[in-house]
């Protein structure tokens, strides 16, 4: 059976089902409408309902998408890049990238290295954009036609090391230091998005995409020029202030409006 996405808005998860089976579906309060089409076709509006539904409190949320990379933008707020010793309000983005082993779902846990590796491991609660279609050389009037959806990311950092490395990969490449979910939302303006993070209950970030120095669509264009983008990649778009750290036994959880709320563990 055939659904049209159309330009409403819809929220697409990815999940194993109890038979260890990975679906995509669509959420429709407490259930997933389970569908048979991969992420590409969802993307291009082939829809493909199976005739199923689950409960959501039945499977296991995963990673929302398997992204052939994961692009982080660094500093796009000004008072996070004050806080963390970065330059405020670039005139170009500060790129890195992280390993798609760092990500881990909704509920899943964040493990903090030994403490001979790094000894400040913070939090920082961003949007995510899910791209939809292959694109390069994008111009940024058409950019955010090459976003499908947004989801949430909490960009974990040992801060320690981004501040004596050169570049950023040990800092931010350790496993499980990429929570991404729980779901992907469609037909929302990711240029205006409230991101309010807790630690154990406590809001240590409150921000807005309406506050970064760059905007998103120059961000999807710059990077364009630089790399091909490719469905189910995912462009982090950086952090407002109030990073913070954690520690083992602590809960952080990241909501964004009109998306949800990614919650992790630390250990």
């Amino acid at each position: 059976m055939a659904l049209q996405l159309l330009q409403r808005t819809q929220t697409i998860v990815r999940y194993q089902n109890r038979n260890g089976k990975i679906f995509y579906g669509m959420v429709e309060d407490d259930e997933i409408l389970q569908l048979s089409s991969d992420f590409t076709e969802i993307a291009n509006n082939e829809l493909k309902f199976d005739g199923l539904r689950v409960k959501y409190k039945d499977v296991k949320i995963l990673e929302p998408v398997n992204p052939s990379k994961v692009i982080n933008f660094g500093w796009t707020y000004a008072a996070h890049a004050k806080e963390t010793g970065g330059t405020a309000n670039l005139k170009e983005p500060f790129l890195f990238l992280k390993p798609t082993t760092s990500l881990i779902p909704d509920r899943g846990e964040i493990v903090l290295p030994p403490s001979n590796l790094t000894h400040q491991v913070e939090l920082e609660g961003e949007v995510a954009l899910v791209i939809g279609k292959k694109g390069k050389n994008i111009k940024e009037e058409d950019a955010l036609n090459y976003v499908f959806g947004c989801t949430i990311f909490n960009d974990v950092t040992a801060r320690d090391l981004t501040k004596k490395d050169p570049q950023f990969t040990r800092g931010k490449g350790f496993d499980t230091f990429g929570p991404l979910g729980p779901c992907i939302v469609t037909g929302i303006d990711p240029t205006n998005l409230r991101i309010v993070t807790t630690l154990n209950g406590k809001v240590v970030q409150d921000g807005n995409t309406n506050q970064m120095s760059l905007s998103i669509p120059f961000l999807i264009s710059w990077v364009s020029q630089i790399m091909t983008l490719e469905p189910g990649d995912i462009l982090a778009t950086g952090s407002p202030a109030g990073s913070c750290p954690m520690k083992s036994g602590d809960m952080v959880s990241v909501e964004v409006e009109k998306i949800g709320k990614l919650c992790n563990y630390v250990i």
